[in-house]
């Protein structure tokens, strides 16, 4: 009774300074006669049959009134729907039947009811991709080849691997962790990239730092309770890679699907090899902790769909207009995971210098970790879209 007694007491206290400072309301007065607080994100921009459309989000503290729209500095009609004023977070279409020109750019400007303006351009227009099935089939492909097959093909490189020694293996552990190193930083600049296109009120770029430390320390708890305190070894080191991997080829997947129905890219076949050549040593990465052991096939391929199958969805998801906080959102859920294999790889790597020269190991491992980062830097040309 006496526990309870002390934690309402200031709860107590709280609740009646909280009614104190809604009656008396002491910042009421220094409000008076500022503009208001409008804010407008512009999230989303595409040319279509019948002109542009814009997917808009409110993001003042007070409600906008889109009045006016320009396009290449002249005004034109407009339908928003749903009409009237955003309210903070809501969100609307605007349609403007404007006779785009294919390979153009173009420059929208956006006048509220109190005069304030909000830019955002077009920098190419193209015809958007219709998606239909024919097309939701081509998507598909498209992320088999650059998701499952390279990955695939890199655990296909396990009996190469198994042949290595210890001083081998400590190589090989390294270079994984240079992989997932330069994945960790691209898959945190992707995130801060859409963050800096969605509506500030989100404060994505923040939310996704912190959705990453809160991402990788759940996966760590949920590995010290698996590994019950050893360092992960094996098929469970090969899962948690395999889960890694895959959060951030959905992420990927979700940049492809988006650049093409906005027809910012066009996929050639050299490109879709660049893309089967950079994830090729993800595969690589995943095969490495399964050289002590003989997996079945059935766990192979598991691990191959893990880490490979979240690319189809996220090609698939990504052409379907994935709004930019969203798509940062799960960056830093990508970013968490991959941070919590990086620890799980260098726990391993330390396991193993008990089985040889702290030195030798030591230089070996520096050597694997620099041509990680360079193998991906390196196939990283080959993939920009």
């Amino acid at each position: 009774m006496r526990k309870g007694m002390a934690f309402g007491f200031p709860m107590f206290l709280l609740a009646l300074v909280a009614l104190a400072v809604t009656i008396f309301d002491p910042l009421a007065r220094f409000g008076t006669g500022l503009p208001p607080d409008e804010g407008l994100a512009i999230e989303r921009g595409t040319t279509e049959p019948n002109g542009i459309e814009v997917w808009v989000r409110g993001d003042g503290r007070d409600d906008v009134t889109i009045a006016q729209v320009q396009v290449d500095g002249a005004y034109w009609n407009f339908k928003q729907t749903p009409d009237g004023p955003l309210g903070r977070f809501e969100n609307a279409l605007i349609e403007i039947p404007y006779p785009w020109v294919a390979g153009d750019a173009h420059h929208l400007t956006f006048v509220t009811s109190t005069g304030t303006t909000f830019g955002y351009s077009i920098d190419v227009a193209r015809s958007r991709t219709v998606l239909g099935l024919g097309a939701l089939f081509d998507l598909a492909l498209l992320g088999l080849f650059v998701g499952l097959v390279p990955v695939a093909l890199g655990l296909a490189a396990l009996p190469i691997l198994r042949r290595m020694g210890t001083e081998g293996m400590v190589f090989t552990m390294a270079l994984t962790v240079g992989l997932l190193a330069f994945l960790l930083v691209d898959t945190l600049a992707e995130g801060l990239e859409l963050a800096s296109e969605a509506a500030g009120a989100y404060q994505t770029d923040v939310l996704i730092w912190v959705i990453a430390a809160l991402t990788f320390a759940a996966l760590m708890a949920a590995g010290r309770i698996g590994a019950r305190g050893r360092p992960t070894t094996g098929a469970y080191l090969a899962l948690w890679m395999a889960i890694g991997i895959g959060l951030h080829n959905f992420g990927e997947g979700l940049s492809i699907g988006a650049a093409l129905t906005l027809g910012n890219a066009a996929l050639g076949s050299l490109l879709i090899v660049g893309f089967t050549v950079h994830n090729l040593t993800e595969g690589i990465a995943i095969a490495a902790p399964l050289t002590k052991r003989t997996p079945s096939i059935a766990v192979l391929v598991g691990l191959a769909a893990l880490a490979g199958l979240p690319a189809v969805g996220g090609t698939m998801i990504g052409a379907f207009a994935v709004l930019p906080h969203w798509g940062a959102i799960f960056f830093g859920i990508a970013a968490g995971a991959i941070l919590q294999v990086m620890v799980e790889v260098i726990r391993f790597i330390l396991s193993l210098r008990g089985q040889t020269s702290d030195s030798l190991s030591g230089g070996t491992a520096f050597a694997g970790f620099g041509t990680g980062v360079l193998a991906m830097y390196a196939t990283a040309f080959l993939v920009q879209i």
